[in-house]
């Protein structure tokens, strides 16, 4: 093996001291025949001669094929896209009806079915996440003598090996024959490929190598996917974490509503797109709660705040937005809505909130809000800050006229 090249041919000095070494060989083997005997030598060694070059083209265009399907495998990333090649590019080498893969855990304890894809309608008995102790299992001494295993006839397998649930629940699919793989990736065993077929004695006079050959590319690639997995995971989780402490530090950490910064920049946002949709910006603020923290304390005041805001965003839609514009004080975001729906979604929110109760020792505490309203048109040359303004303004007239009302500002 070591005077092979990469590509599996040998170097020309070795070939031609080869070729002429077994020319000396058949002159002297030829000379050594009686005149009689030699045209039936010859011809005999002609039919050999046949016979072979048929063998080596078989295993030329084998190799050739294996070197193809290595190509294919080595294109896949994670783990069921390579498995998917394997079902689709082997069928030029072996015959089946079934290809199925088992992982071995990391513990080493136990193989757990992975993956399997068959041709037949049969209901699979062995499926994803179906597990078995490894120790003193079948698939144990396979490791152990690191070659494939062919069982020609399962029926009669089991038979003999009546405790194998496994192959019990094979059977019960119709898998007459089997060609177990160990797959090693240094040495160290990963897992098992299976190629099944419905017929008996599918696997008789298969060349083991080309197997052990395939499931060492196989194994690497399925620890390099396995790898790769994990890397993916890892990445889905830390921006699942990013993504959760960027929501964090956008919410008020009361109310659980957006906070200051948040609202004014989903309000900015919303002004700055070209194709602008209409939208409203209402200010909300709690009537009197200076004097309901004097008199019930910050403990009940933040009770109070905490349920006028779930109050105000179980009257909105999901689009809508609403945030703790500070203090006693909210700002909502209406999205896509007219001048007439701002103004009714004000109103809703006010009368919910005027029914709100927060229980205290004694009487609950009820309180009101003021609203202030305005509707921004898709056409509107405005400022933020002149939007605010406006409806700042419309809030401070709600104030102004008595409280617990909607007053509308327009640009």
């Amino acid at each position: 093996m070591n005077n092979k090249t990469e590509t599996g041919a040998l170097d020309e000095p070795v070939m031609e001291l080869r070729l002429h070494s077994f020319s000396e060989e058949l002159r002297a083997q030829l000379t050594a025949l009686t005149s009689a005997q030699q045209p039936k030598a010859i011809q005999r060694l002609g039919e050999e001669l046949d016979e072979l070059g048929q063998w080596l083209n078989e295993r030329y265009n084998e190799l050739i094929r294996l070197l193809e399907i290595s190509t294919e495998l080595n294109k896949g990333i994670l783990l069921d896209d390579i498995l998917v090649r394997i079902y689709t590019f082997f069928k030029d080498i072996i015959p089946y009806e079934r290809i199925g893969c088992a992982l071995i855990d990391d513990d080493g304890e136990n193989v757990t079915a992975y993956w399997a894809k068959f041709t037949y309608a049969t209901e699979p008995k062995i499926s994803k996440g179906y597990s078995a102790p490894l120790e003193g299992s079948s698939l144990q001494a396979i490791i152990d003598t690191g070659k494939p295993r062919i069982i020609n006839d399962l029926e009669r397998y089991l038979e003999r090996h009546p405790e194998s649930e496994s192959t019990r629940r094979i059977v019960a699919e119709g898998i007459r024959s089997s060609l177990t793989c160990p797959l090693l990736a240094d040495g160290r065993a990963v897992g098992f490929l299976f190629f099944s077929s419905t017929k008996k004695h599918t696997y008789d006079g298969l060349h083991q190598e080309v197997f052990l050959y395939i499931a060492a590319q196989v194994a690497h690639l399925i620890e390099k996917s396995k790898l790769y997995e994990k890397i993916v995971g890892l990445n889905q989780r830390l921006l699942a974490a990013n993504q959760q402490l960027r929501e964090q530090a956008s919410r008020d950490a009361l109310t659980g509503v957006f906070n200051h910064g948040a609202i004014i920049e989903f309000a900015q946002q919303k002004l700055n797109r070209a194709m602008r949709v209409p939208f409203g910006i209402v200010m909300l603020d709690i009537d009197y709660f200076k004097q309901v923290n004097d008199t019930y304390g910050h403990i009940q005041g933040d009770l109070v705040l905490r349920k006028v805001a779930a109050t105000i965003a179980d009257e909105v839609k999901p689009s809508d937005r609403l945030g703790r514009y500070g203090g006693e004080e909210f700002l909502l975001l209406l999205n896509d809505v007219t001048e007439e729906q701002v103004l009714a979604v004000a109103e809703r929110v006010r009368a919910a909130v005027e029914h709100v109760e927060v229980p205290t020792e004694n009487a609950p505490i009820r309180v009101t809000i003021s609203v202030g309203a305005t509707y921004v048109p898709p056409e509107a040359a405005v400022s933020l800050t002149e939007i605010l303004q406006c409806a700042d303004e419309a809030l401070y007239r709600a104030k102004n006229n008595g409280r617990n009302q909607v007053q509308l500002g327009r640009l």
